[in-house]
């Protein structure tokens, strides 16, 4: 029995923003990329170009995570804020907390969720200034760690850039980090006419799941940290996961492609996924990484981008 849902050109259905289908465009661009050879893992040309994009649109260099769910995003940029015997302080109705089957706490090797209740789906910042005190330095009970948000929130309520402020320094001053669930990120920028900069590292978030699945992207969303320490530890835990994927793009245009290395390479400027942004080099790709892609490789060629 088809489980499609029948709909009119002229009716909608509003069950989950999930419902409709990657944006036509987006589909084109995936199918019109689809050609030729490139590195893999992350090393293509349109996986750089993703990159320099958000540090353009977040104004600074990040360090960017394509992953495949939000879920993936958010358990992941938690594990790599908080320890085991941590916990997160979230909103008992948040995403984390309903809808994501233990992700984040098999991500985090059992970290604990802790809501935080208030209005609208949003955390009360009174309430948060007792629970970040919560037997912290008690070594029989979980310490508080992380303050996650998601903004939108799941009912679509947002938090003003004032309130992320204020929210980032309760948890800062009591040594915390900050993560945002950005699934609905987009439509949280629209609402408040503010730049993505001014409503996640400027107001303290130290990483954001970036959402696009839910605007049209077809399994793309990604993690961004805007602390460089992480990049590191992200980049492991995301191959880990299962979420380094080997093709993320092909043959670029001609006039888009970088320098080649002494094997002919074309590579990005970033040589290799897991460096921070703070160290990217615009050096090609060594010549030992050249020869390792060519000894897996029977094509008399040599390198397998070719």
């Amino acid at each position: 029995m088809s489980t499609t849902l029948a709909t009119t050109p002229s009716s909608r259905a509003f069950i989950s923003d999930n419902m409709a289908g990657a944006s036509p465009q987006i589909a084109r661009a995936v199918a019109d990329a689809a050609e030729g050879q490139v590195l893999p893992y992350g090393n293509d040309p349109f996986t750089e170009s993703a990159r320099r994009r958000l540090a353009e649109i977040f104004e600074r260099d990040v360090d960017v995570f394509p992953v495949s769910t939000g879920s993936a995003a958010n358990g992941l940029s938690l594990a790599a804020l908080t320890p085991p015997w941590g916990s997160v302080l979230s909103h008992p109705g948040s995403h984390i907390n309903t809808d994501e089957c233990g992700a984040p706490e098999f991500f985090t090797n059992g970290a604990k969720l802790v809501g935080v209740p208030g209005d609208d789906s949003k955390i009360d910042l009174e309430a948060l200034r007792a629970a970040v005190r919560r037997r912290a330095g008690d070594v029989h009970s979980v310490q508080p760690s992380t303050v996650s948000i998601s903004q939108a929130t799941e009912s679509g309520s947002v938090y003003t850039v004032a309130e992320i402020r204020e929210l980032s320094a309760i948890a800062e001053d009591a040594g915390l980090r900050v993560h945002m669930d950005g699934a609905r990120f987009a439509n949280a920028l629209v609402q408040l006419g503010v730049t993505p900069a001014e409503m996640t590292w400027k107001a303290g978030v130290d990483v954001l799941s970036f959402g696009a699945t839910k605007n049209g992207a077809m399994t793309a969303d990604a993690i961004v940290s805007f602390d460089p320490a992480l990049a590191a530890e992200l980049a492991f835990r995301a191959k880990r996961a299962g979420q380094l994927a080997s093709r993320c793009a092909s043959t670029p245009p001609r006039s888009t492609r970088t320098s080649p290395t002494a094997c002919g390479c074309a590579t990005p400027a970033r040589p290799t996924r897991w460096q921070p942004a703070s160290a990217t080099a615009s050096s090609p790709l060594p010549e030992q990484a050249c020869w390792r892609l060519r000894r897996r490789t029977s094509s008399s060629a040599g390198c397998p981008s070719r």
